[in-house]
């Protein structure tokens, strides 16, 4: 009698922790196993926004905005069951990579431009940014953008900065993959000067230890940053409403202090 009560005993206690497994994965959809994964492009090279560690862990301020995103209580992972899973991808191959589709979204300091959103999809603004020239600290000649006509100017390949620099008379344009190669062109002597993210050059400057590089003036345009997505993607209104959420519950405040030790900016709410 006492064998049969301890059998009935282990019985009910199996079917409990059966019920209590299948209740749990209803309750928490966006586990690794039933996640849906976000293909998520981004440049590991956009210093302080995108930082690959030495172990190819990625870091940084547009990091730790998507894994907020992805939160289950927080971001786009309460709305769809999102999985965010970052490929690594140069700058220059963005765009033509979301127009195939090859990925669902990108993030990597993406200015939101007339040009661009003609052939992609943005979310609304999560970061003010602008453009700005770096100089050799003993360069007296640039002092500002008239400063740079017919000099020898370093962008990145894709970028802003370089659309920007097209636009200045005579000046003789580099292209390059990454922003460690352009400074470095310039430490060398082989350009005049950088044109930029401010952030990104101010950041480098002050973290990266470049000694010998300054910045000559302020921003000297207006640029708002958007996670990029694939023309008509499903995916864009939980982004959006990810963001809206990081915004007003502080989350975005704390990244933003975290890698900037300042006071988040306003921007356009759309």
């Amino acid at each position: 009698m006492k064998l049969f009560n301890l059998k009935w005993q282990q019985l009910i206690l199996s079917l409990g922790c059966l019920l209590l497994i299948i209740a749990c994965k209803n309750f928490y959809p966006t586990n690794n196993s039933d996640a849906i994964p976000l293909r998520v492009a981004t440049d590991p090279t956009f210093v302080p926004f995108e930082i690959q560690k030495a172990r190819g862990d990625l870091e940084g301020f547009d990091i730790d905005l998507m894994n907020a995103l992805a939160k289950p209580a927080v971001g786009i992972a309460k709305v769809a069951g999102f999985a965010v899973q970052f490929e690594s991808l140069p700058f220059d191959g963005t765009i033509s990579t979301l127009q195939a589709k090859r990925v669902d979204a990108a993030i990597s300091g993406i200015s939101i431009t007339a040009e661009r959103l003609k052939t992609i999809a943005f979310s609304r603004p999560y970061f003010k940014a602008g453009l700005a020239i770096a100089v050799r600290e003993d360069n007296q000649n640039i002092q500002d953008f008239n400063s740079l006509k017919g000099k020898k100017i370093a962008v990145q390949i894709g970028s802003t900065g370089a659309d920007f620099a097209k636009t200045i008379p005579n000046a003789k344009i580099s292209t390059f993959n990454s922003g460690p190669e352009f400074f470095q062109d310039l430490l060398n002597g082989n350009v005049d000067a950088v044109v930029s993210d401010a952030f990104a050059t101010l950041y480098a400057i002050k973290n990266g230890k470049l000694k010998g590089i300054r910045v000559v003036a302020d921003l000297f345009t207006e640029e708002y940053y958007g996670i990029a997505t694939p023309k008509d993607s499903p995916h864009l209104d939980a982004i959006n409403k990810g963001i809206e959420t990081l915004l007003s519950n502080g989350t975005y405040k704390q990244i933003y202090q975290k890698w900037f030790n300042a006071e988040p900016p306003e921007w356009p709410n759309s």
